[in-house]
Order: C-alpha cells, then sequence, then structure tokens
C-alpha cells in the first residue's frame, strides 16, 4: 500500500513554511532596494517588474493566512507594507486611477487636417524575420514611423516602406542603438543627435500638422541598467529632453523606447518637467517587453505629449518577431480642445533640485569614464 503524504514522514508543511518566509524575505528586500535613491543598474532595475513583485508577494500573503508559524504576523505585517508601496507605483497605470488624457471628438476634415498616426518598434537588432515589420508598416500606413535597433541590415529590409516616406533620418548602427525616423508630416527641421553618449542617438526635430499646425518631436532610445551600466546616461538622456521641451516653448511628441517604466522617478520628472500627459495613467499598462511572456510584460515603449493635443488612440500591436511589441497612437494637435481634455502631473517644489542631482551624476559619472578610459 501507497503511504499516504502525511504518513511518509517527509516535512512538506516545514518546507512550505520555509518556503513562504524566502519569498516574503525576497519581496521585501527588493522593494526595499527600489525605494533607495540610487543609480546603481542592480538597483534601479527593481523599477520594472513591480506588477511581478505585487502579485508573487499577493499570493505569498495570501498564503501565510493559512499557515501558523512563529512570527507570522510580523513578517505579514511588512510584506504588507513592501506590496502597499509597490501598488501605489503602478495603481496610476490601472484603470481604477483618474484618466490623464480624455479622448478626442473629432473627425472627418477635421481629423485630417489636425490629427497624425504614429508607429514605433524596437525591431530587436538579431530579428531578422523582416517581413513581419514590412507588412505592419503597410498596413498602419503611419504619418510618423519610429524603429529602434536598427543597423545596416534592416535599414536595407526597410527600404521597401520607408521609400514612402517623403522626410528620413537615419542612423543604423551595429550596436543595438540604431534608429530610423521617418515622416509623411512636413518636416521644418530635424537631426540625429546624441544627448549623453556616443552612438546612442535619439531624434529631434520642428514638423507640421497638415493644417500647418507648428510641434517638435522626440524620439528616444537610452541605454537600459544592465552589469557595467548605471543609469546616470538613461537618467540624463530623458532629463535633457524634459528641458529641450519645456524651453522650447511648443507643444511636443515624444515618443520611443525609454528603458524605463513610466511609474520610476526618472520618468515622473520628465513629464512634470516637460509638462507632459501620460495618455497611460487611468487606461492600463500597454506593457511591451517582454513580447513572449505576456504575464510578465512592462511597459518600456512610451507615448507623451504636452498638453495641447488630444489623444484620439492608442495600442499595442502583436508580436512581429521582435522581443518588444509595436505601440501605435493617433494624437490630434488642437491646444483649445487640448487643454480642456487633459490634466498634466503638476510641477513639484523640489523638482529644480531633483533635476540638478542628474545632471550632477551624470556629469561626475562623465569625468570617472574619462579618468579610467572608459567609453
Amino acid at each position: 500500500m501507497t503511504a499516504s503524504v502525511q504518513d511518509s514522514g517527509f516535512p512538506w508543511r516545514k518546507i512550505g513554511i520555509w518556503a513562504l518566509i524566502v519569498v516574503a524575505g525576497l519581496v521585501i528586500l527588493v522593494t526595499i532596494a527600489s525605494a533607495v535613491p540610487s543609480n546603481q543598474w542592480w538597483i534601479r532595475a527593481w523599477d520594472f517588474p513591480r506588477l511581478a513583485v505585487l502579485t508573487v508577494g499577493g499570493l505569498t500573503l495570501l498564503a501565510m493566512l493559512f499557515l501558523h508559524f512563529r512570527f507570522r504576523w510580523p513578517i505579514a505585517a511588512l510584506l504588507a507594507a513592501a506590496l502597499a508601496y509597490q501598488a501605489g507605483h503602478i495603481f496610476p497605470y490601472t484603470m481604477l486611477a483618474r484618466v490623464e488624457a480624455e479622448r478626442i471628438d473629432i473627425a472627418g476634415a477635421e481629423r485630417e487636417a489636425h490629427c497624425f498616426t504614429t508607429l514605433s518598434l524596437n525591431v530587436l537588432q538579431d530579428n531578422r524575420d523582416f517581413g513581419r515589420t514590412l507588412e505592419l508598416v503597410r498596413r498602419e500606413q503611419p504619418d510618423l514611423l519610429l524603429l529602434m535597433e536598427t543597423d545596416t541590415g534592416w535599414r536595407e529590409a526597410m527600404e521597401p516602406v520607408l521609400a514612402d516616406f517623403p522626410h528620413r533620418f537615419e542612423a543604423p548602427l551595429p550596436n543595438t542603438y540604431g534608429m530610423i525616423f521617418a515622416s509623411r508630416l512636413p518636416v521644418d527641421s530635424g537631426e540625429m543627435v546624441n544627448l549623453t553618449e556616443p552612438g546612442t542617438p535619439s531624434f529631434h526635430g520642428e514638423l507640421r500638422t497638415r493644417a500647418g499646425l507648428a510641434f517638435r518631436v522626440a524620439a528616444l532610445h537610452p541605454r537600459p541598467p544592465h552589469p557595467g551600466q548605471d543609469t546616470e546616461e538613461r537618467d540624463a538622456e530623458i532629463a535633457i529632453a524634459a528641458m529641450m521641451t519645456r524651453n522650447s516653448g511648443m507643444p511636443t511628441f515624444t515618443v520611443g523606447d525609454f528603458n524605463d517604466v513610466g511609474w520610476s522617478e526618472t520618468s515622473q520628472l520628465f513629464r512634470r518637467v516637460g509638462r507632459y500627459v501620460d495618455p497611460r495613467v487611468g487606461r492600463g499598462f500597454y506593457a511591451t517587453f517582454p513580447a513572449a511572456l505576456p504575464a510578465f510584460r512592462w511597459p518600456l515603449d512610451h507615448v507623451f505629449f504636452t498638453e495641447e493635443f488630444g489623444l484620439y488612440s492608442l495600442s499595442t500591436g502583436d508580436a512581429v518577431g521582435s522581443d518588444h511589441l509595436p505601440v501605435r497612437a493617433e494624437v490630434c494637435l488642437a491646444p483649445e480642445e487640448g487643454d480642456r481634455l487633459n490634466t498634466p502631473e503638476q510641477a513639484e517644489a523640489d523638482d529644480a533640485g531633483d533635476l540638478e542631482e542628474v545632471m550632477q551624476a551624470y556629469r561626475e559619472d562623465q569625468v570617472i569614464e574619462r579618468a579610467t578610459g572608459e567609453e
């Protein structure tokens, strides 16, 4: 006769308790780490998986209610506090929060004159399934197209669709930071610029709607935190882009793979300094990475605009072979309507100080890199 689990003598209950304690401890530790004001990659990386940490921690807390063991309640209290901290960051990106950008009601000739469509995609440089991206661009027919991680192979493969855009700005690179920006709208000026690091271009330009209204576009793809790469350069690039928007005084549309999430301190500062609206607030994550793991995705690819714009639509597309999903948006430059529809986050008293801290950390990092001969 087969022995039951109870009679087997194997300490299943004790193992279960210790597993809960270990998982609860890890959730608490990574939450504390994510709250530390540091530019170290291994700390800032915990900005990304807040939903996964919240989910795992929530299941652990639920399980702890059914297993009695010593110090259960103190551990549960610490875990609950960690979960509350995680939830506070991601709550604005749920449908329980107030929408920050109401949809604009526009149609017909006015929509054609004042609105434009955008498509952005980090193609994954090593992905050589060019056909799916070509089909995506042909199907969407965007007014503005941003492709990231584009090397010369990608640039040549995309020529059949790029030929339809009268304005193209290209910086194909072999280092996974190549970029292509193309526009069907009139372009007054535009250039690829390395704001903080060599070989990490971003696009900045002035365009016009079909009605002739001028606006700025910024397209960013800074480097992510990973071993050997802390966040001084990434944070500085995002901050500089925000200051460029503020100083221009022009309506600005910004798009790209920020290698940062919308709820991070860096992105929040970017929004306040640039007076940006985040159309995901109150609507959902619109998570794009990693494409192959729907349950564990986070939002790396962003669309922001200043309050002169109105949101017509926003969505993520199906996977096309990359590790990112494409992002589609349609916005309308209608200053009076935008002012009525949008409620951007208000500036805070310490924003100027936080901005200076970001730039000072970047300057110090550059001094260290020059002294050590690092690139």
